[in-house]
């Protein structure tokens, strides 16, 4: 079952059925841990809650974004994924300029581990 693509209407509905047995979505979408983290903890009313949200948020997401958090080896449909030739090379050098320059700041201490991620995640989304 580990090697199979997991189904995302599934994967909602045994997180939804989470009200009467928790952690079933989790075994399934191969987080055994947390699984069995909710199985401990289905004498309190929490991962029951969670169940449900993460039911709805399974169901919410398209269908890339749960083949992207779950299904790693899982082939993306053509529209999600940017062709290699639309990458311009001299704004991947400048965004690979600016990311030595903010992790040097980060290094001298001048901004925070949080404050670093945060930019270079914004810089790396100008690449695409």
């Amino acid at each position: 079952m580990l090697s199979k693509p997991k189904d995302q209407k599934l994967a909602a509905v045994l997180a939804i059925s989470g009200i009467l047995i928790p952690g079933l979505h989790k075994f399934y979408l191969g987080q055994p841990m947390w699984g069995i983290f909710y199985v401990l903890l289905s004498w309190t009313p929490v991962p029951k809650f969670a169940s449900v949200i993460e039911g709805i948020w399974y169901l919410l997401q398209s269908s890339d974004e749960f083949k992207r958090n779950f299904n790693a080896s899982a082939p993306l449909s053509a529209a999600s994924v940017s062709p290699v030739e639309a990458v311009d090379p001299a704004r991947v050098g400048a965004v690979a300029d600016a990311l030595r320059q903010l992790d040097t700041l980060r290094q001298d201490g001048l901004i925070s581990e949080f404050e670093f991620e945060q930019k270079r995640r914004q810089l790396l989304d100008r690449i695409v």
